[in-house]
């Protein structure tokens, strides 16, 4: 077969909130419920959980930074040839360009030689793409425009709502927002197989109703 997943977990639920307001969401942090069986790791070790708000908050999930940090469930592995898949609102980030996104291709992710890929949006419709070994990043695609992103200016309703996705085939890895293909390029020596999982940078308040894998483009 051309594509094989292993260890898929899907992790979310497909209703949107781009029809609520500010006030209907601060009215579902009365039901907050922390993800059952959810991990996470701080880019800085002296931060923790009490440091930012994550919440199950049908549909999906609730994040309200605070330091940054990756968050996954130990279920969600992809391997070979896969697609993953983020539906992503954003509320108001008064003017700070954080990085929200997710990663793919972690391993040790509590220990001292984690490693995974990411990949970002930010506030003013950039994407960025980068990878972590242990303490260090590298950056494979900075920072860079694509019309397809929803910047908060340009947002519909009372959030900025995109789809992120990355399909992996074969030797090559695309990247997806909004159905519009931003960036592809090889996998090489990137982590690619392994756990996913979200990942959030400081500040930002978000939901994020889906992060799923399936089987790839083509």
């Amino acid at each position: 077969m051309r594509k094989r997943i292993v260890g898929i977990a899907a992790i979310g639920i497909g209703l949107s909130l781009a029809g609520e307001s500010a006030a209907q969401e601060a009215e579902h942090l009365d039901e907050k419920q922390s993800p059952e069986g959810w991990e996470a790791r701080f880019d800085r070790e002296e931060f923790s959980m009490d440091d930012i708000n994550f919440m199950a908050m049908p549909p999906g999930l609730h994040v309200t930074t605070g330091p940054a940090f990756i968050a996954w469930h130990p279920d969600s592995v992809a391997a070979g040839d896969f697609r993953i898949e983020s539906e992503t609102f954003l509320f108001d980030p008064e003017g700070r360009r954080e990085g929200f996104g997710f990663f793919v291709g972690g391993s040790d992710l509590h220990g001292a030689e984690q490693a995974y890929t990411y990949f970002l949006l930010r506030d003013g419709g950039e994407f960025l793409v980068k990878r972590r070994d242990g303490e260090e990043t590298s950056v494979v695609a900075g920072w860079t425009a694509h019309p397809a992103i929803v910047s908060w200016a340009d947002k519909s309703g009372s959030t900025a709502k995109n789809v992120m996705a990355l399909e992996a085939e074969g030797p090559e890895m695309r990247f997806f927002v909004n159905g519009e293909q931003v960036w592809s390029g090889p996998r090489g020596e990137l982590p690619t197989a392994g756990i996913f999982g979200l990942r959030v940078n400081h500040a930002l308040n978000l939901h994020v109703t889906t992060i799923t894998s399936g089987s790839g483009g083509g």
